[in-house]
């Protein structure tokens, strides 16, 4: 799966990392509806850290299709509220 952090590029994450993901992913929901700044600031950053440890970088000149965009580090609620879909950003 290749995954998009805005403003830093892509990373190639391998499918069997997508659990670890989702879970995370769902964590970030909740906070966001709970309106729980100081979670979805931490769960954000973690969700975030795991895609860059579990993943590999792609070169800057590759222009791959992001099966999955997520927001920058200092994304605003607000800003990732509107990615949401029902799923969370992460689908599934």
């Amino acid at each position: 799966m290749i995954v998009r952090i805005m403003g830093e590029g892509q990373v190639k994450v391998a499918d069997g990392h997508f659990a670890e993901l989702n879970r995370l992913d769902d964590e970030l929901l909740a906070e966001m509806e709970s309106g729980d700044e100081e979670g979805f600031r931490r769960t954000l950053g973690a969700l975030l850290d795991a895609v860059r440890r579990l993943g590999s970088p792609l070169p800057d000149d590759a222009l791959e299709p992001s099966e999955l965009i997520l927001p920058a580090p200092d994304a605003s609620l607000g800003e990732v509220r509107e990615m949401l879909s029902d799923d969370g950003l992460i689908p599934g």
